[in-house]
């Protein structure tokens, strides 16, 4: 099957080593990411979720008005927004877009984060809270009467909406976390299960572990990296260590210690050794803490696309790639590893036939 892209947007541009500048909320800047990310010929965007951060689905709705094919993927943490208005959102935002949009669901790996928004569920909770939220959502989308609903998290009398999704059944559902909580709740319902970059033996067991669990759900999966390359080898670890120098300098004790499984998963792979597999660069993970998707694959636009096609073959149809200097790196995707990998996909599926 084809290999889906997805990109990151911000309302203004930052990254480990970049101070975001400008305004917060840059209507120039969203219309600028979204644009470049669609010519670099990404399937989709990410629109994070922060307790701090700007309203993705305002922020979706600008990037829409400019843009012709990208798709959206709206990080959306439950708890918040009650899950019936939730499906009435999206869905109204999936036919604003004409099908362009699909929903990830976070269900929160910080306490802290959590509590700057007045949610104390504790880790277990709010996974279990994500898979019932999952639930409704697809029971608004497809039930074309009205139902009640009683849950350990919800309870409501004659849910039922006007507007469905312009996709059917209902947008795509993507989701994640490195916990036994995640995986039990979340496998069993959610399409696309989205992991960080770990060495391809340590991902394709975790994989094993979430298919397991999805029991009948014929689940598919998302592997995030953060791709640096050149046109040699030796250049692009010279760049690999340029950026990694000036992570230690903006952080010299390192990121906070995590408290979700995920970060401590990179972690343990980035004390294991800095490179794993042919080109996985862990020691950005280290220097950060692990935070979020922060491993690299580190090579000439060859070698890393090759690394990528190898993750496609344990099984992740869908490459997250973000860039360290975000705008540039997204057109240098878009010219020089995006082709590459495709190009990798359609041979190997070609060869399945």
């Amino acid at each position: 099957m084809p290999v889906e892209f997805i990109g990151w947007i911000a309302p203004r541009v930052s990254s480990e080593i970049i101070d975001g500048e400008g305004p917060v909320f840059s209507l120039d800047v969203i219309k600028q990411t979204a644009q470049v990310h669609e010519k670099a010929d990404f399937d989709r965007v990410l629109i994070g979720y922060f307790s701090n951060a700007p309203d993705g689905f305002m922020l979706g709705a600008h990037a829409s008005a400019h843009t012709d094919r990208l798709g959206f993927l709206l990080a959306h943490r439950p708890g918040f927004v009650a899950p019936t208005v939730a499906a009435r959102k999206l869905a109204t935002f999936d036919q604003l877009t004409e099908g362009r949009v699909a929903v990830h669901i976070i269900s929160g790996g910080s306490p802290v984060d959590q509590a700057r928004d007045g949610d104390y569920e504790d880790h277990g909770g709010r996974y279990r809270r994500s898979a019932e939220y999952v639930d409704i959502l697809k029971r608004v989308w497809t039930s074309s009467a009205p139902f009640d609903y009683e849950g350990e998290f919800y309870k409501f009398e004659g849910a039922h909406t006007e507007i469905y999704c312009h996709r059917s059944p209902h947008i795509p559902v993507y989701g994640g976390g490195g916990s036994d909580d995640a995986i039990n709740t979340l496998s069993p319902c959610i399409d696309t299960f989205m992991l960080w970059g770990e060495p391809l033996a340590a991902t394709s067991a975790f994989m094993q572990r979430v298919r397991t669990a999805a029991v009948h759900n014929p689940i598919e999966f998302s592997l995030s990296t953060r791709p640096i390359l050149a046109d040699t080898e030796g250049k692009a670890w010279d760049r690999a260590r340029d950026i990694l120098k000036r992570i230690q300098e903006r952080l010299p004790n390192g990121g906070a210690t995590p408290q979700n499984v995920g970060s401590l998963r990179l972690l343990d792979a980035a004390a294991e050794k800095e490179v794993h597999d042919t080109c996985l660069y862990t020691a950005l993970a280290a220097a950060t803490g692990a935070r979020g998707n922060s491993t690299a694959l580190v090579g000439t636009p060859d070698n890393v696309a090759e690394a990528l096609a190898r993750y496609y073959d344990i099984g992740a149809k869908t490459l997250l790639v973000r860039g360290y200097d975000p705008l540039p790196d997204a057109i240098q995707y878009g010219e020089e590893l995006i082709p590459r990998v495709r190009a990798l996909v359609a041979e190997r599926d070609a060869a399945a036939d």
